[in-house]
C-alpha cells in the first residue's frame, strides 16, 4: 500500500483550490532538458519557446489520459500538437508515461487527414485548465492535423 502512495499522480491538486500545476514538474530534468533540445533543433524556437510548446503538449498528454475512456473529443492546436509529437516520438519515455500516467495503458495517437475548426480545441484548452494544468492560450489558437484524432476511443 505504501508503494501505491509513493506514485506521483499529476491530478493531486485541486483546481478550483489547489495550485496551478505545471508539467514541467511531473517530467524528468534529464528528459525535459533532451526534449526541449529535441524541439530547438527541429523547430526555430528559442529555448523559451520550446520549452512552453513542450509543456503544453505533456499537459494535453496527461489530461488526455486523466480522461480516458469519456469520448471528450480533445484536441490539441497545431504548436501543441507539435509538443504532443516531441513527447510520443521518444517511444521508451513515451511508454513510461503512459505506465505511470494511464494505468499502463498505451494512449495511442490517431492523427485524421482534414482538419477541424469547430471549437474543440478551446474546449480542450478549457480542460486542461479545469484539469489544473497551466494553459499558455495563444498556444491555443488554431485546429490541429489530428484532432479530435479518434473520438470515442482510449486515443488522443
Amino acid at each position: 500500500m505504501a508503494a501505491t502512495a509513493a506514485v506521483a499522480s499529476p491530478w493531486a491538486a485541486d483546481p478550483a483550490t489547489g495550485p496551478v500545476r505545471y508539467a514541467r514538474n511531473v517530467v524528468p530534468a534529464d528528459l525535459w532538458e533532451k526534449q526541449v533540445g529535441l524541439l530547438i533543433r527541429d523547430y526555430p524556437y528559442d529555448s523559451v519557446m520550446a520549452a512552453r510548446v513542450l509543456g503544453q503538449g505533456y499537459a494535453y498528454l496527461l489530461t488526455a489520459m486523466n480522461h480516458r475512456g469519456e469520448r471528450l473529443g480533445l484536441a490539441p492546436s497545431k504548436l501543441v500538437d507539435i509538443g504532443v509529437h516531441t513527447v510520443i516520438l521518444d517511444t521508451v519515455a513515451y511508454a513510461e508515461l503512459c505506465e505511470k500516467f494511464n494505468g499502463g495503458q498505451f494512449l495511442h495517437h490517431v492523427p485524421k487527414v482534414d482538419m477541424k475548426n469547430d471549437g474543440s480545441v478551446i474546449k480542450t484548452a478549457h480542460i486542461v485548465a479545469a484539469d489544473g494544468w497551466e494553459v499558455d492560450l495563444p498556444l491555443w489558437t488554431d485546429a490541429a492535423d489530428c484532432g479530435p484524432c479518434h473520438p470515442g476511443s482510449d486515443s488522443h
